[in-house]
């Protein structure tokens, strides 16, 4: 691969890692508006991720689940509240991503809440 279009390529992750920084919380957000946004091709911007060993899906749950989890941990807000300051629609649907991706619920998050490992039996403390 040319440096000029390894170059390129390098700028366009860069920028649509920027776009979903920014845009995170707009549940809508997908990779055709990052794109659209950063005046690429869809297919262009999947074989960006794709070349940098993610993807986009993968990236924005990565910055939608740090927010949530410094959201849940400096505020008072409902975890719905959260769930749709993340760009979530639904409190479940976001509650089974913020498992998935951190090992135990939103509300462990939260100060003086319980956190348990991905092992069975193991307590973290907060």
């Amino acid at each position: 691969m040319r440096q000029s279009t390894q170059h390129r390529r390098r700028t366009l992750f860069e920028d649509a890692l920027s776009a979903i920084s920014r845009d995170f919380a707009d549940e809508n957000l997908s990779l055709g508006t990052v794109a659209h946004t950063i005046a690429t091709s869809r297919r262009q911007l999947q074989r960006v991720f794709f070349e940098q060993g993610t993807s986009f899906r993968r990236e924005l749950q990565r910055v939608r689940m740090a927010h949530a989890a410094e959201l849940l941990r400096r505020e008072t807000l409902p975890v719905a509240a959260v769930a749709r300051a993340v760009g979530y629609r639904q409190a479940a649907q976001f509650s089974k991503a913020f498992r998935r991706h951190h090992g135990h619920p939103p509300s462990a998050a939260r100060p003086g809440g319980r956190q348990r490992s991905r092992a069975p039996g193991s307590v973290l403390a907060a």
